[in-house]
């Protein structure tokens, strides 16, 4: 398979604004646009394809007529023929709710579903934009639970100033929350279960407050007070800088300047390339695909070369 493009799929959020359109160049219908999801496989919300001789196939459809060579063998041996990522970028004009999301084996439990560990690149970020991530002292559920009684869960929190190119690692249990002004590009587990424990006390276009899930968010969450979440990575140019490598994905930032050929030969995994800057033709054995900022390619397994051609772009490679 060439490198395969995937139509958006757009989500209306409480807190969304324009920067998808504006700074990503999405043809979003409204202004209250939060995500672009990618490529996902979850269902109900399922990528197709955009260009090329499967135009109008699913991602479900591929995996299921052709899952070793599309995803690997190692991944189908693992996960069968469900795609284990879900890629979105995402624009907080406002700041989303404080959550969480449950480990594997709660996830499973609770819901049959993958848990969620996930990680974040921030593309833009206007001055003083921040993020929350985790607490600022070890907790007690007990000191947890009275905090959100009484409304000032926002004082044991950590937050973080960010700009454009920070990394974020996000484990399951870590309460955290993107802040206004953020625009970042998020990869993690294909899952869609979060538990919010506080909103601010908004309100949605109804006029109703947004379900909480604290009860569930109490059995899942981490009191630890960790500083393991900031990624500190390389960025010399034309070549692979590890990012993230973890048990459910592994990404690298690549800055192109000229031809950068990749063996991947052995990888026995699909490819995803996120572009955060520029434009790039990516190209494999069977064809290519250009991406330009805030589009998204998947490369398939069966690939044994890929070559990035640009005079000027940065992107996110995701494998398992």
């Amino acid at each position: 398979m060439y490198p395969l493009k995937f139509k958006p799929i757009f989500k209306e959020r409480i807190w969304g604004g324009r920067k998808l359109g504006d700074v990503l160049g999405k043809s979003i219908k409204s202004d209250t646009t939060g995500e672009s999801w990618e490529l996902s496989a979850v269902p109900g919300d399922v990528s197709v394809v955009a260009n090329g001789p499967l135009k109008g196939t699913s991602l479900q459809d591929l995996i299921d007529a052709h899952a070793i060579d599309l995803l690997g063998k190692k991944v189908v041996d693992r996960f069968g023929n469900e795609f284990p990522i879900l890629i979105k970028f995402i624009d907080a004009h406002q700041d989303l709710s404080i959550q969480l999301h449950p480990n594997d084996s709660l996830a499973q439990k609770r819901h049959n579903s993958f848990g969620k560990t996930e990680m974040w690149y921030v593309m833009d970020a206007d001055t003083e934009a921040k993020l929350i991530i985790g607490f600022k002292k070890k907790m007690t559920k007990e000191d947890y639970s009275k905090s959100l009684q009484e409304n000032t869960i926002l004082d044991l929190l950590n937050f973080e100033e960010v700009n454009e190119g920070d990394t974020f690692f996000i484990n399951t249990g870590k309460i955290h929350a993107i802040g206004a002004g953020v625009l970042l590009a998020e990869i993690q587990q294909t899952s869609d279960i979060t538990y919010r424990v506080f909103d601010f006390n908004r309100k949605d276009k109804e006029g109703n407050y947004r379900e909480l899930h604290t009860e569930l968010a109490l059995e899942a969450i981490d009191f630890e007070k960790k500083d393991d979440f900031k990624i500190d990575y390389k960025k010399a140019r034309n070549t692979v800088n590890g990012m993230v490598d973890c048990p459910y994905f592994k990404t690298s930032f690549i800055e192109v300047s000229k031809d950068l050929p990749i063996d991947v030969s052995e990888r026995d995994s699909f490819t995803i390339y996120m572009c955060v800057k520029g434009i790039v033709t990516v190209e494999n054995d069977f064809g290519s695909a250009q991406i330009k900022k805030g589009e998204t390619t998947l490369v398939s397994a069966n690939s044994t070369k890929i070559l990035l051609k640009s005079k000027g772009a940065q992107l996110l490679e995701v494998t398992i």
